[in-house]
């Protein structure tokens, strides 16, 4: 490449010797120069991405890129790539069978804090014990029953009936329970004990059936229950629990002192504004639908309403309001009855209210979780399902009744990436909202278990 020059052979070589030494620098810098490059290029090829790679930074772009939501969301909208919520082992929780916990780089999508509550619930998967008063297991719904009240206690024959409408949920958690591995024959070992009425079977039982009557009726039980059991008073009725989804179950304890002030509500009825709930004591409970199966859910381009409600405005004066409102406008589709199947109108909507009836709850927030629809909730002092958990602001609306005049401001407001953000979260949290007769993974059973699993540690007296 460079050719060699022969000496010259005068005594006045040393006249020359700068122009050498400048020819010599620059074959040096050139050949460093040419070797930088051959080296650079070298270790730049392409590079090939892996399928199976668990590069952190692929995943956050992947899971935090509204863009790349939105793709997936297109292709499969009822399968999210990073389900937090796989099926757990109903009798053991192994660190197997958990789903991975997010990157600590990346946010916690709907959840306040996945990492902690994954690492609570495999403790509580292990440990947390629950003893069932007999009387759930001991009659017979036959002729010859051994109690005349064995309906109000035993399971429900049928809980997927749709005649249980919006009681679903008081049936399925008993189910759930004693089909669950947290009971326990033996009391010693439990942190709370079921007591196994049924306030919607109550209701249905011309002996019983009216408020007052079922006061007393539950007050005789805890006073029975306190006279053969001890467990009642070592705690004052403080790690013991009932579950009821029906509106009449709010004084069903107003007439025994320390069942009202000291044991656990599990109730769909949970508002701050009940003089009957505590926040905090009590738990809130999913009011959700008798419902088999999984539903398919619309993608979003395939939602083209912005918004749909149909409901009684009975009861109700936020509704009549919401009515006198907004029915004529036809950019929103909110009737007091809807002129097309009520399931339509959530499967081809971004957003579905849920608005106060005559309780705070309704089976609405979970109809629209279970049809993909992100939920706009109109309902002030409601204790949410699950609020510990979940941050309800990643996958709904909450708006106060006072803001009604611009709930369609409010929505049109939203940008498209922050909505396909709602809807991808919303698709992550669904499985909490189910019922299971053989409890499963992170359902609304165990999700229910784990806010009691939070308030165990009450201070007993020895049995």
């Amino acid at each position: 490449m460079f050719m060699l020059t022969r000496r010259p052979k005068h005594h006045h070589l040393h006249h020359h010797q700068p122009l050498h030494r400048k020819l010599l620098v620059l074959l040096i810098a050139f050949t460093l120069a040419f070797l930088f490059y051959l080296s650079f290029f070298s270790d730049s090829k392409p590079v090939r991405p892996s399928l199976h790679s668990d590069s952190p930074s692929v995943t956050v772009a992947a899971a935090e890129s509204p863009r790349a939501q939105s793709s997936s969301l297109g292709s499969q909208p009822h399968s999210p790539s990073a389900d937090p919520s796989s099926p757990v082992p109903t009798s053991a929780f192994s660190n197997a069978d958990a789903p991975s916990p997010p990157k600590k780089e990346r946010n916690f999508g709907p959840y306040h804090d996945w990492v902690s509550f994954a690492a609570d619930f495999q403790e509580m998967m292990r440990s947390f014990k629950i003893y069932v008063y007999p009387d759930a297991c001991n009659s017979s719904s036959s002729s010859s029953s051994s109690t005349p009240f064995a309906n109000i206690f035993l399971p429900h024959v049928d809980p997927f009936n749709p005649k249980l409408g919006n009681y679903f949920s008081e049936h399925m958690f008993k189910i759930s329970l004693l089909r669950s591995s947290l009971v326990t024959s033996h009391p010693q070992q439990a942190q709370f004990f079921f007591m196994p009425f049924s306030i919607n079977n109550m209701r249905n039982d011309p002996r019983v059936r009216h408020e007052g009557t079922i006061a007393d009726f539950v007050a005789g039980y805890a006073a029975r229950i306190g006279r053969e059991f001890g467990f009642w008073n070592a705690s004052g009725g403080a790690d013991h629990f009932y579950a009821h989804c029906h509106s009449v179950g709010r004084d069903a304890a107003s007439k025994h002192r320390e069942l009202l002030n000291n044991a656990v509500q599990v109730t769909c009825s949970s508002s701050y504004f009940q003089r009957s709930y505590v926040a905090h004591k009590d738990v809130a409970l999913p009011q959700v639908w008798p419902r088999r199966d999984e539903q398919v859910l619309s993608p979003p381009s395939e939602r083209n309403r912005l918004v749909f409600f149909s409901g009684r405005i009975q009861n109700s004066r936020i509704r009549q309001e919401l009515i006198d409102m907004y029915e004529n406008d036809t950019s929103m589709d909110i009737f007091p009855k809807s002129p097309f199947p009520y399931e339509e109108g959530f499967k081809g909507s971004r957003y579905c209210l849920h608005v106060k009836g005559y309780e705070v709850n309704t089976a609405r927030v979970c109809d629209a979780i279970h049809y993909g629809c992100v939920p706009v909730i109109l309902s002030n002092y409601y204790d949410l399902p699950f609020s510990s958990i979940l941050d309800w602001s990643k996958f709904s609306v909450i708006i106060n009744h006072g803001e009604i005049s611009s709930l369609k401001e409010r929505l049109l407001a939203i940008p498209t990436e922050i909505y396909l953000s709602m809807y991808h979260n919303l698709c992550q949290v669904r499985k909490h909202f189910m019922w299971h007769t053989t409890p499963r993974g992170y359902d609304s059973f165990y999700m229910t278990a784990y806010q009691l699993w939070v308030r165990r540690g009450v201070h007993r007296l020895l049995h």
